[in-house]
């Protein structure tokens, strides 16, 4: 009988095999490949995929040849012990966030042409992506490999996976975009103005879980371990906030466990080891809506209210003061 292929949570597209190669000698390429295990038709075969091991191996002997993490897609190279480098410098704070910025500052040594930027604001944290690679291959493989990279390394310091809220893709949709969202969730978008991934901001406050014995687990198994803590099942805050997009009738916590055939408890427990909670999660779908039906004129603020499962129009004025620091009339003023 013949063996099953690998199952695809355990395997990548091998259009990143190809983009990973693209900057090696033809020599080295031959060489490269045949030591990881890949075959040389995956480059040019639609739909092929590899062992996530293989492609763990590919990274680390393309570094080798290049002396370079990145591929060889900056005009500076992101020499080899780079990352391991940031990840110990980020030891030394006592906070996800604390480390995440330290991590940037360290990206921002070793690269010229991509700068990563964080943005935070009171319910989300931002990682915005400034690309100036020119070859749009080169520019798009880029800024995959640093979402991978980030989005990794964001899991590690937090002691868990973490869930994404948004993924924006600076570029058209290639072929293999369904490995995107395998890889970053459901809530992609391509064409966008720029590249970015969105997560809930309440991370960034989390007391760190990392020790120097995770370090040294985490940068053993790097870089697959970094690639697979993309890929993973839909999570229970993305259910509940698809929930709570549904409809007007903004249900509380124990009917929609109710629907899902759990208990509060657990619904709540999901939610809080994911790093949120039912009232953030509230709180998030309901500023996403204030700021589109605000856009509608032909609302009234009171009906804006309503549609948002508040009481009375006051309510609304004090959370969304709490969200941008704005009224809402203030806001819709501002609008063209």
């Amino acid at each position: 009988m013949a063996a099953s292929p690998p199952a695809a949570s355990h395997t990548v597209s091998a259009a990143f095999v190809a983009s990973a190669v693209a900057r090696l000698t033809a020599a080295a390429r031959k060489r490269v490949l045949e030591a990881c295990g890949i075959a040389p038709q995956a480059l040019t075969t639609p739909g092929a995929r590899v062992p996530a091991a293989s492609f763990g191996a590919l990274w680390l002997a393309v570094a080798e040849e290049l002396d370079d993490e990145f591929f060889g897609l900056d005009s500076r190279r992101m020499k080899v012990g780079s990352f391991a480098l940031l990840c110990r410098a980020s030891l030394s704070h006592a906070t996800v966030g604390g480390a995440l910025r330290e991590a940037l500052r360290a990206f921002g040594l070793f690269l010229d042409d991509v700068r990563i930027e964080l943005r935070v604001d009171a319910l989300r944290a931002r990682l915005l992506l400034h690309n100036r690679i020119r070859p749009p291959e080169a520019r798009r493989f880029a800024d995959e490999t640093l979402l991978v990279m980030l989005h990794g390394l964001l899991c590690w310091l937090a002691g868990r996976r973490i869930a994404l809220r948004a993924t924006t893709m600076a570029w058209p949709r290639p072929a293999h975009a369904a490995e995107h969202r395998r890889m970053f969730g459901p809530a992609l978008r391509f064409e966008a103005v720029s590249t970015s991934i969105e997560f809930d901001s309440a991370v960034l406050h989390a007391r760190r879980a990392p020790t120097v014995a995770s370090l040294r687990e985490f940068l053993r198994d790097a870089p697959q371990s970094v690639f697979l803590k993309q890929v993973g099942e839909p999570v229970w805050s993305e259910r509940v906030r698809r929930r709570l997009r549904r409809g007007a009738d903004w249900p509380g916590a124990p009917a929609v466990a109710a629907e899902w055939g759990v208990s509060a408890v657990t619904l709540r427990r999901k939610l809080a080891a994911e790093g949120t909670s039912w009232q953030r999660m509230v709180d998030e779908v309901r500023h996403d809506l204030a700021l589109r039906l605000l856009g509608d004129r032909a609302r009234s603020i009171e009906q804006v209210a309503v549609s948002l499962g508040y009481g009375d129009a006051r309510s609304l004025h004090r959370a969304f003061r709490k969200w941008t620091g704005a009224a809402p009339g203030a806001y819709r003023a501002d609008r063209p």
